[in-house]
C-alpha cells in the first residue's frame, strides 16, 4: 500500500516537475520581491523623517506599499499561468464580469480602503499618535487597507472601519501643543470679603507660577451657587499628553488644597439652612 502510494506521488511529480519548479521560483521571486519593497519603504520612510517632512507620502507609504506588493503578486500570478497555457485574458474577462457584483457584495470593503486613503492623506492621525472618537479614546497602533487599530486607556484594542473613522469627528491630542485646566472651587458664604479676594489671588498666582501653565491665565469668581461662592480657574498647560496633564492638573489642584489650608480659606459642601418662625 505505502509503495503504491510513493510511486503515485513520485509519477505525480514526474509529469508536472516544470510546473512545481515554477511554483517554486514564483514563491522565492515574491518573497524577494516583497523583501525589496519593505527595504525601500525603510529607506523612504527614513528619510522623510530625517527631514521632518510632514507631507502625507510618509502615512500613505504602509498602504502604497501593500498595494505594490499585491498588484506584483497578480502579475506574476498571471504570468506564470499564461506560461502554462491558461488564458488569463478570458480569466481577466470573467473578472470584469462578476466585478459588479462583487463590488456590490464587497461595498463594505471598498468604503475601508477609500476611507484608509481619506484619513492617511488629510493626515488625521499616524501610528503613535492619541486621538479621541466616538466616546472611545487611545493610541493609535496600526493602520491598514480596511481598518485602524486604538488601544484605549483599558488596555483594550478597539478595530474601527476606516470608513466609518472617515465619516467621524476625530480629535487629534498628540497634535496639539496645549490643553485647558478649568478647574472650579466652591468656598462657603460666610467667608470674608479679603478672603474671596484672595481665593482668587491664590488661583492666578498657582497658574503664574507654574513653568508649564502658559501666560493669559483667567482666576474670577464665577457664580453664587445655592450653598457656595465658586471661584473659577482657566488656564493652559503644555502638558499635552493624557498622562502628563492629569499628572498636572492633578498638581495644581493639590497646591490649591494646601493653600487654602494655610489661608483658612474653607471648602463649602452642599448643605442647607432652616430658619424656625416660631410665633
Amino acid at each position: 500500500m505505502i509503495e503504491k502510494l510513493f510511486a503515485s506521488l513520485f509519477s505525480f511529480i514526474g509529469k508536472h516537475i516544470p510546473f512545481i519548479i515554477g511554483v517554486i521560483i514564483n514563491l522565492i521571486l515574491i518573497w524577494g520581491i516583497c523583501k525589496l519593497i519593505d527595504l525601500l519603504q525603510h529607506n523612504i520612510e527614513s528619510k522623510l523623517k530625517a527631514k521632518n517632512s510632514d507631507t502625507p507620502l510618509l502615512n500613505l507609504m504602509p498602504v502604497l506599499s501593500k498595494i505594490i506588493k499585491a498588484v506584483i503578486i497578480f502579475i506574476l500570478l498571471a504570468g506564470f499561468l499564461q506560461s502554462f497555457g491558461y488564458n488569463v485574458a478570458s480569466l481577466i474577462a470573467g473578472f470584469g464580469i462578476t466585478g459588479l457584483a462583487v463590488g456590490f457584495a464587497a461595498k463594505e470593503a471598498i468604503g475601508n480602503i477609500f476611507g484608509s486613503f481619506g484619513l492617511l492623506a488629510d493626515r488625521v492621525y499616524k501610528i503613535g499618535e492619541y486621538i479621541k472618537f466616538n466616546g472611545y479614546e487611545g493610541t493609535v497602533e496600526n493602520i491598514n487597507l480596511r481598518s485602524t487599530t486604538v488601544r484605549s486607556l483599558e488596555g483594550f484594542a478597539i478595530n474601527v472601519p476606516n470608513n466609518l473613522l472617515a465619516n467621524e469627528e476625530i480629535t487629534n491630542v498628540s497634535q496639539t501643543d496645549r490643553r485647558r485646566i478649568d478647574i472650579t472651587v466652591d468656598i462657603e458664604y460666610g467667608t470674608s470679603n479679603e478672603k474671596i479676594d484672595r481665593a482668587c489671588e491664590i488661583l492666578r498666582d498657582i497658574a503664574r507660577r507654574d513653568e508649564t501653565i502658559l501666560d493669559g491665565e483667567l482666576a474670577f469668581i464665577e457664580n453664587l451657587a445655592p450653598s457656595s461662592i465658586a471661584v473659577r480657574l482657566v488656564c493652559y498647560t503644555t502638558k499635552a499628553p493624557w498622562s502628563e496633564y492629569v499628572i498636572e492638573k492633578s498638581r495644581v489642584l493639590r497646591e490649591i488644597i494646601h493653600r487654602y489650608r494655610e489661608e483658612g480659606i474653607e471648602f463649602a459642601f452642599p448643605s442647607t439652612s432652616v430658619y424656625m418662625n416660631q410665633n
